[in-house]
């Protein structure tokens, strides 16, 4: 006989301030370490942006940003920032930070086309950090040991989360295993997308996955980027194109692959250019912040998002994202959750 959770009750005001108190240990040892490792400092951000100067991030390029009139601008139209892809990377130039050394901000966004699911609320938070870097560095080995000096605060992290819970026992294995989205396809060429992410976080327990949003032999793409920030279209090796990709974990409670963090080198004029013609946007090249990139008068950077949220439910070994902030739920998914023994914020 299968054994069932019983229905969630409201967290008491002392397990919600314990839940709190460990969700804030685990985004200040986080974002401590990621300081240290990348030489980050940390800056203001905004929580929206002006509409039509190509700052704010078009993800998968249908996503609807949230809009509204300013009063003071004569109405002009500002947007809620989706992320901070293109704006850390014009904050960068601007504050003059060296090579080498880079920013780190909280991002909070709102994404109201977002699917609901376990991972996935309309409300963002996310480490966004972007990094100053030499025109030489824009290789596949400088990615992977920046790659790997993030995985090194991850895996300090759960280090110290599980010093101050004992439930919790460290997962993660010694390195990460780099994969490139190619190289999957050809290892799983019968699984979805998905499917080969989970095949190979199960198998290696955390991955990257590198140079997703070209497209693939098959004639599709792993996952959507937007042209204008990753890199995702320059020949690194023979049939291998990208240097940007995604840091992915097997989470042991969703028993899945479990992404954390999208990021990569930043696109050059070259491959912008390329990216805006093979998405069929080349008008894009004369907004604003595209113009600066063309003219040269923009860092060259790497840098990424990693999600708050999603390192919390990791660390803390929670099921659903809602365990570790407080978003706007329908009530039917509310109910679903209690029944599975799952209260939420």
């Amino acid at each position: 006989m299968e054994a069932t959770l019983a229905p969630a009750k409201a967290l008491s005001p002392a397990e919600l301030l314990k839940t709190e108190e460990a969700i804030g240990f685990v985004k200040d040892t986080f974002a401590r370490e990621l300081a240290r490792q990348l030489q980050l400092t940390k800056v203001s951000s905004p929580i929206a942006v002006l509409d039509g100067t190509g700052i704010n991030d078009d993800l998968n390029g249908v996503e609807r940003p949230v809009s509204f009139p300013i009063k003071a601008l004569a109405e002009r139209r500002a947007v809620v920032v989706h992320s901070l892809a293109k704006w850390k990377r014009l904050r960068l130039t601007e504050l003059g930070i060296p090579a080498g050394r880079g920013i780190l901000t909280d991002m909070r966004a709102l994404r109201p086309d977002e699917d609901y699911s376990p991972i996935h609320s309309i409300y963002v938070d996310q480490w966004d950090w972007e990094k100053h870097i030499l025109p030489e560095q824009r290789t596949v080995a400088f990615l992977k040991e920046t790659v790997e000096k993030i995985y090194d605060a991850l895996r300090t992290t759960e280090l110290r989360v599980a010093e101050e819970h004992a439930d919790i026992v460290p997962v993660l294995p010694e390195q990460i295993t780099f994969i490139h989205a190619e190289e999957l396809l050809q290892r799983y060429p019968t699984l979805s997308v998905k499917e080969r992410e989970t095949a190979a976080a199960r198998e290696y327990g955390a991955v990257f996955i590198m140079g997703i949003g070209g497209e693939l032999s098959h004639g599709e793409i792993h996952d959507g980027r937007a042209p204008d920030y990753d890199d995702w279209s320059t020949a690194t090796e023979p049939g291998l194109r990208g240097l940007n990709g995604d840091i992915v974990l097997w989470h042991p409670v969703l028993q899945s692959a479990f992404e954390v963090s999208s990021m990569g080198i930043r696109v050059d004029k070259a491959a912008l250019l390329r990216q805006l013609a093979l998405r069929g946007c080349p008008e894009r090249a004369a907004l604003g912040f595209h113009s600066l990139l063309l003219a040269g008068q923009l860092t060259e950077s790497i840098g990424g998002g990693i999600g708050q949220s999603r390192v919390c439910m990791f660390m803390l070994r929670k099921a659903h994202i809602g365990e570790v902030q407080v978003s706007i739920w329908p009530e039917a998914v509310r109910q679903e959750l209690s029944s599975a023994g799952i209260a939420l914020l």
